[in-house]
């Protein structure tokens, strides 16, 4: 997964649609991972707790998605 650190800053200077974009890679690249640990038959105690933060992590995605996309609208 690429990880990219932007400033509260930067965001600031980032349009809505840009950020909009960033949340939706964001959102999909959380999934990819979510799906691969899914395949697996079995998840060790550290996988468990990188799926659940995963989870939480890609609700926040989603509700930034949305936020974004009634501003857009």
């Amino acid at each position: 997964m690429k990880h990219q650190i932007i400033s509260p800053r930067a965001m600031t200077a980032i349009g809505p649609e840009q950020r909009l974009s960033m949340a939706e890679a964001r959102h999909r690249e959380l999934d990819s991972r979510l799906q691969q640990l899914g395949r697996r038959a079995f998840l060790t105690p550290g996988e468990r707790m990188e799926a659940a933060q995963l989870k939480k992590r890609k609700l926040a995605a989603k509700d930034e998605i949305e936020s974004l996309r009634r501003r857009l609208s």
